[in-house]
């Protein structure tokens, strides 16, 4: 009877991918405001303009200094219209680029939360330079000679995911998903057939479970049943726990091994075996 209830609880893929999306869902400004102390928002590219899809600041946690980039959602159609929906522009991806070299400069651990459904992908957007902006950030990263750990709490969808991922530590909560494009644009050039959007997600090894088995993350923090958005203040409790945890370990690594292991980490996706 037991192992019956227990199958009847296992979420499926599809399941996970509409909790990562639920509206309700808590943001990375939540989890900001819960965790760490003192946030002050930095604003622009100093190029172009502010782009509020990314959120950068300075706060501290634990009585330790830290800049926070992070993908922020609206919770309605007015907020969405306002963080484009959690899709960013080139400015948001070179504003964070400008946070991480100040980080860097002054020494602060970054600590990124991954929530978009993917950069946007609008003309204007092309024009000026999203493919070269993630890719710059993500470049950046990868040298950056402070610790680095990101979180990925809701959707982290393709290179608009990726472009604040290349992380020291790469955490999900159990519900969010994180995958090279949608479940539903997988399907449309799969099978030319985006109603196969459930059999996509199967396919895709998407959520948090699958990406920890294939070592592309590094760990899964539960949540409450029915989602984070049930007990966020536990949510975000375990979050800076492994903030605090993982920073101090990190700071502790010299910072050619640290970014040695960075380059390592991120060789060694793809070679496990499914």
């Amino acid at each position: 009877m037991s192992n019956s209830n227990n199958k009847k609880n296992v979420l499926s893929a599809w399941d996970r991918v509409l909790l990562a999306r639920d509206p309700n869902r808590p943001t990375s400004l939540d989890y900001i405001s819960l965790i760490f102390d003192d946030f002050i928002e930095l604003h622009g590219d100093r190029l172009s303009k502010d782009d509020a899809s990314i959120v950068c600041g300075i706060a501290t946690c634990n009585n330790k200094h830290f800049t926070i980039i992070a993908e922020q959602k609206g919770r309605n159609t007015k907020e969405n219209i306002e963080r484009n929906f959690g899709m960013p522009n080139p400015e948001s991806y070179r504003k964070a680029i400008r946070f991480m070299k100040q980080a860097e400069k002054f020494k602060r651990p970054v600590i990124t939360f991954i929530d978009t459904k993917g950069a946007y992908p609008g003309i204007e957007a092309e024009e000026k330079g999203q493919g070269e902006s993630i890719a710059k950030s993500m470049f950046t990263m990868s040298t950056l000679s402070v610790p680095i750990l990101s979180f990925v709490i809701g959707e982290g969808s393709s290179g608009g995911a990726l472009a604040i991922g290349i992380a020291d530590k790469v955490i999900m909560l159990e519900n969010s998903i994180y995958s090279i494009l949608s479940p539903e644009g997988y399907a449309s050039i799969l099978w030319k057939d985006s109603s196969k959007v459930k059999e996509a997600t199967e396919e895709m090894k998407l959520t948090a479970q699958d990406l920890y088995h294939l070592k592309v993350i590094d760990k899964v923090l539960p949540e409450p049943t029915g989602g984070a958005g049930k007990n966020v203040e536990q949510v975000a409790n375990l979050i800076k726990n492994e903030i605090i945890e993982n920073i101090d370990a990190l700071s502790k690594i010299p910072v050619n091994n640290l970014l040695d292991n960075r380059y390592k980490k991120f060789r060694k996706i793809g070679n496990y075996v499914i």
